[in-house]
């Protein structure tokens, strides 16, 4: 039986024939540094081949902090930087549609088409079941259950949300609880209608 091969010692080495890019070495160039410390708005610096001893004079002379002023220090320190951004919040799998945000649209005009769009879509799925009240049209949709599902239908999907959601299933996470009740309160008003007797 071959052995396996050993660990890398050097995390990030890479291993290669060239040579390093420092100038007047010929050991292997096996460790990636960037060409400069400046950023690009492009994307990713471009990037050189430097042996171990040479990756670890170029580590040595890299300072995060230069150039900031304390504040900036402080800033950058926090468990949160990059994080300050306000990121458009989505709603969890399975919840009934909501009204579009203003703020999510550059044309006002946009966000009435949208909101346009959305009563189409309730007529539609109330056209398609009449037998259902807006309340239940609404349950349907927060169970994502089609417009023609049946008691088995109602069942399964209330059975997998419920898994999903459920805290035991989550490791101990309660933040999904609201989403349970919702789904639970749905299963209740469907199951006595009359669409899934």
């Amino acid at each position: 039986m071959p052995t396996p091969p050993r660990p890398n010692r050097f995390h990030g080495r890479v291993p290669r024939d060239e040579p390093c890019a420092a100038p007047g070495c010929r050991e292997a160039g096996e460790f990636r540094a960037p060409m400069s410390w400046t950023r690009s708005p492009d994307g990713p610096p471009q990037y050189r081949w430097l042996c171990l001893d040479h990756v670890r004079e170029f580590n040595a002379g890299y300072n995060f902090f230069e150039g900031m002023n304390p504040d900036q220090i402080m800033a950058a320190q926090s468990p949160t930087a990059g994080w300050e951004t306000e990121s458009r919040s989505f709603r969890a799998a399975g919840s009934a549609d909501l009204p579009p945000r203003w703020a999510d649209f550059k044309d006002p005009i946009d966000a009435l088409g949208a909101r346009f769009r959305q009563r189409m879509d309730e007529a539609r799925r109330e056209a398609a079941n009449p037998g259902l009240t807006r309340e239940e049209h609404s349950a349907m949709q927060l169970l994502g259950l089609a417009a023609d599902a049946d008691r088995a239908a109602l069942r399964r999907r209330y059975s997998e949300l419920v898994r999903r959601y459920h805290p035991d299933r989550n490791g101990g996470d309660r933040s999904f609880e609201s989403r349970l009740g919702e789904v639970v309160a749905a299963y209740q008003l469907l199951r006595k209608t009359k669409a899934f007797a």
